[in-house]
């Protein structure tokens, strides 16, 4: 009886612990879909192929804990010391050559995914230069020979502020080729739904290639504490089509925002705020 009830709870807990766990990837774990990007379908098939085997180890080794606790638990009245055994070849051999294999097949799958992922040997359609700053972005549209400068969005909690955040204008369908720059201490570029990030280092450039294929507004920010308003390193990513991205390119070159911020440079309007953040600091 009590070996029943044993096993009655183990089974109990097991199943609760594959729910919750079951339930946590569902809502949330990977806050993307398959049709965000190019990268995305093959990022979450090696996410969900490593859980699967992390949880059929898991299950493997609780079974056989708890069969080994029901099964060779100590009795009333039973007061002899088990068999002793000193060695088993061919159950160490299987517990050490299984995990190599299994590590193995973790490790092509997960080469062959990084390889892909940070391929950039295709012809992109367009270039864009992300430099990172304390604490905003700037955008250079190479192609187009404009810019965006990066404004920090002072951020107060009410509906809106989002609004006010730079936002990155992307072509949907093409292939987009960025180059990362700072112009201070590291950073680190993060679109969540692009399931994507790719550090930014002074004076050492970083370059991936994405394809954004589904049009919509998505958030970016910095992944890599960077001072103390690093959580205010936030940013809008706009996929949109090809019509609107070219007018959107319009209105910057229209607004003043004609050839490239270099890493070293600031723009006026950068200027500007850091003199009146100065003067606000001084008061």
């Amino acid at each position: 009886m009590p070996g029943k009830a044993l096993a009655g709870i183990a089974v109990l807990g097991l199943t609760s612990l594959l729910a919750g766990c079951a339930n946590g990837i569902e809502n949330g774990a990977l806050p993307s879909s398959p049709e965000i990007t190019n990268q995305t379908g093959r990022i979450i098939t090696l996410w969900n192929g490593s859980w699967i085997a992390a949880l059929t180890v898991g299950v493997i080794t609780w079974g056989l804990i708890l069969w080994a606790v029901a099964v060779y638990r100590k009795r009333k009245g039973d007061n002899k010391l088990p068999v002793q055994t000193r060695a088993n070849i061919p159950l160490e051999l299987m517990y050490t050559i299984v995990p190599l294999l299994m590590v193995g097949v973790l490790f092509k799958y997960t080469a062959e995914d990084v390889a892909a992922i940070k391929d950039t040997s295709e012809t992109p359609d367009i270039h864009i230069n992300v430099v990172g700053k304390q604490w905003s972005w700037d955008f250079n549209y190479v192609d187009d020979d404009v810019y965006d400068p990066g404004v920090q969005a002072v951020l107060t909690g009410e509906e809106g502020v989002e609004e006010t955040l730079p936002t990155l204008y992307l072509p949907v369908g093409e292939r987009v080729e960025f180059t990362l720059d700072s112009r201070d201490v590291i950073h680190s570029f993060w679109v969540p739904a692009f399931l994507y990030k790719e550090d930014v280092i002074p004076g050492k450039t970083n370059t991936f290639q994405v394809i954004p294929t589904q049009e919509g507004l998505y958030q970016g920010k910095c992944a890599e504490l960077c001072g103390e308003y690093h959580a205010s390193m936030l940013f809008n990513v706009a996929v949109v089509s090809r019509e609107d991205y070219d007018a959107h390119m319009e209105e910057l070159r229209a607004e003043g925002y004609s050839g490239q911020i270099g890493v070293d440079e600031y723009s006026r309007d950068q200027v500007v705020q850091l003199t009146e953040q100065h003067e606000e600091t001084e008061s």
